[in-house]
């Protein structure tokens, strides 16, 4: 087994350090130059966004909000890697890690734009009858490359490491801090039956539907990053004195001599875009098929949506796991995962804060479990119309769930970071070609918000297009924004 272990370890590696980093890199640059910086230049628009509010359904039923579609994205992004990841970047490439994660949030933020629009724009309705919609890379591959076999490559890909292989590190990660802080957590019964019942939280969150899974995340989200962020923040003002040193030794370690001659700043730069992209999941292709699940009335405002959820993520989650750990443990040798920032936590915040870093993570991981099965649910709607796999992919997720509380990950944990390199290769690849019609999109929103529109997006403003389908001709006239309120084409409230 340590054999395959290492196969997989050095296939991994050459994948990202040759390959995967330099294209993330340049297509982020790409996307970046060719938006005009939309992901900075625009990020007042995204909180705008971030607030409409989707209308109910003539038949009653709500659809699924910008809101809603980014916490479903933020579930399966914010996991335990905020917490053990961005730990083990710091362990293995210093401080300086952590500002190459910046970077990658910034750069990344383009390419999350860009992959969200494009899967709003070609998402297509679900065949349940339920009125919900699905997309994402496999969906925009088919329709507007023109392509089935990458889409199917993806889907399998991304169903794979996210519905399975995830959902069981994740089940694992619970019960790993769980047992550490709860009495008895070492009997033989504890891990069997922190298992089952995650399998049955889960079962219920899922069964509703994406409406459920959205209701559930609107939630969980919003609760677990509050009450991080506050603990974070009462260990930052605890060591407010420490924290010119902390950001010294951030921009110190990304661009340092003393890095540099110990060969420590190639480590920083590789994990910290590494961690960075694994964190934020720019340009990886999960976050879209959350995105097109949402209703809005134009494909942009999805793309700023999602792109703020890299911001989230990133600057504000992960940095606060960095300042957490570099006030208190300056030296985090010998160290690393989530055992670190739990020490971190406790030696400044005393045993309590212990506990409460084990629900903060019960949140995350069960969140994002929630996350990745969705990322699977959609994928198996591209693959098949068969109605016997979804029930058939959900009894498989629960029995992963259960499994993965049982024993160790660490192989598959690593078979997912290949697996994950190949969901980013193919969606990149398609993304590259295709980002020529985001920017058409945002071109297109940019005039209608100039004339002091709410952007409406209808097939005929782009006819040259194929393979659109929930963007029909007819649409209700534009609201006029006026004095801060939204009225109809012709003035009337």
């Amino acid at each position: 087994m340590s054999t395959l272990d290492s196969v997989i370890v050095g296939l991994n590696d050459g994948l990202w350090t040759y390959l995967l980093i330099p294209l993330v890199i340049c297509a982020g640059l790409y996307f970046t130059v060719r938006s005009k910086a939309v992901q900075l230049r625009l990020f007042p628009e995204m909180l705008r966004v971030l607030k409409d509010r989707s209308q109910p359904r003539a038949d009653g039923s709500k659809p699924v909000s910008s809101f809603g579609a980014f916490t479903i994205s933020a579930a399966a992004r914010v996991g335990t890697g905020n917490i053990a990841g961005v730990a083990t970047a710091i362990t293995l490439g210093g401080a300086g890690a952590v500002f190459w994660m910046w970077v990658m949030a910034l750069i990344g933020g383009a390419s999350a734009f860009v992959e969200s629009a494009l899967a709003q724009l070609y998402k297509v309705r679900a065949r349940d009858g339920s009125g919900t919609y699905r997309g994402g890379p496999a969906y925009y591959m088919q329709r507007g490359l023109g392509k089935r076999r990458p889409g199917v490559l993806f889907a399998v890909a991304i169903t794979v490491t996210f519905g399975f292989v995830f959902n069981a590190v994740q089940s694992n990660t619970i019960t790993a801090v769980a047992s550490g802080s709860v009495s008895g957590g070492g009997a033989g019964w504890f891990a069997p039956a922190v298992g089952l019942l995650l399998a049955v939280l889960l079962g219920i969150a899922i069964c509703g539907g994406v409406r459920r899974i959205s209701s559930v995340t609107t939630v969980l989200v919003p609760v677990m990053a509050v009450v991080y962020l506050l603990m974070g923040t009462a260990v930052v003002l605890l060591n407010l004195d420490d924290l010119p040193r902390v950001l010294g030794d951030i921009v110190g370690g990304a661009f340092g001599v003393k890095e540099l001659a110990a060969g420590g700043l190639g480590a920083a730069i590789q994990q910290g875009i590494r961690r960075g992209m694994f964190s934020n999941e720019a340009g990886l292709g999960s976050a879209p098929n959350a995105g097109a699940a949402a209703e809005v009335t134009h494909p942009v405002k999805q793309g700023l949506v999602q792109s703020l959820g890299v911001f989230f993520d990133t600057l504000l989650i992960c940095s606060m796991t960095a300042f957490i750990i570099l006030t208190t443990t300056p030296e985090p040798a010998g160290r690393q995962g989530a055992d670190l920032t739990q020490s971190a936590l406790t030696d400044t915040l005393g045993g309590w804060a212990g506990h409460v870093l084990t629900a903060v993570v019960f949140l995350l991981a069960f969140s994002s479990m929630i996350g990745n099965y969705y990322y699977g649910e959609s994928n198996i709607g591209f693959l098949t119309r068969r109605a016997w796999v979804l029930p058939v992919y959900r009894a498989v997720v629960l029995a992963v769930v259960y499994l993965g509380a049982l024993g160790s990950v660490g192989v598959v944990w690593n078979l997912a970071d290949v697996f994950m390199g190949v969901m980013a290769l193919i969606n990149l690849l398609a993304i590259l070609p295709l980002s020529a019609i985001a920017f058409r999109l945002l071109d297109d929103y940019q005039a209608q918000r100039r004339a002091g529109r709410d952007p409406v997006f209808t097939g005929s403003r782009m006819p040259d297009l194929r393979g659109v389908e929930c963007w029909p001709d007819e649409r209700p006239a534009p609201a006029v924004e006026r004095g801060g309120e939204r009225v109809g084409a012709a003035g009337a409230s």
